[in-house]
């Protein structure tokens, strides 16, 4: 099925809600830029082509980023410095990609939770 402009590739989005199934504690959000978040910390995303960014801890993303020769995510232009960008085949395969989900999680609660802003 054809995609039309600014539209996610369904099949990308599919996985994305597929590996985000796989987890109980992980709720899906955003409707047009979908994302992962807990304690105000986002820990993964789909950007606009498709392509997943998932935030690890520093041993972590190393390891993530020789394992399967990737790199940090790029957004706009500019580095997301915590997050690697997660290889299509690797997305796909949200079996293999699942463990790496539940360790970007753990690493997110070991965060100070983001303060909440009140209303005005």
């Amino acid at each position: 099925m054809p995609k039309t402009s600014g539209e996610i590739p369904a099949e990308q989005l599919e996985a994305f809600d597929r590996l985000i199934a796989g987890n109980k504690e992980i709720e899906r959000k955003g409707k047009t830029m979908p994302y992962t978040s807990f304690n105000g910390h986002m820990f993964s995303h789909l950007d606009k082509t498709g392509s997943m960014g998932l935030r690890l801890a520093p041993e972590d993303r190393d390891a993530f980023i020789e394992r399967y020769n990737t790199k940090i995510f790029e957004q706009h232009g500019r580095q997301m410095k915590e997050y690697v960008t997660v290889p299509n085949s690797l997305l796909l395969d949200t079996d293999k990609l699942l463990p790496y989900l539940n360790k970007s999680l753990a690493y997110i609660k070991s965060l100070k939770p983001k303060p909440v802003k009140k209303p005005k």
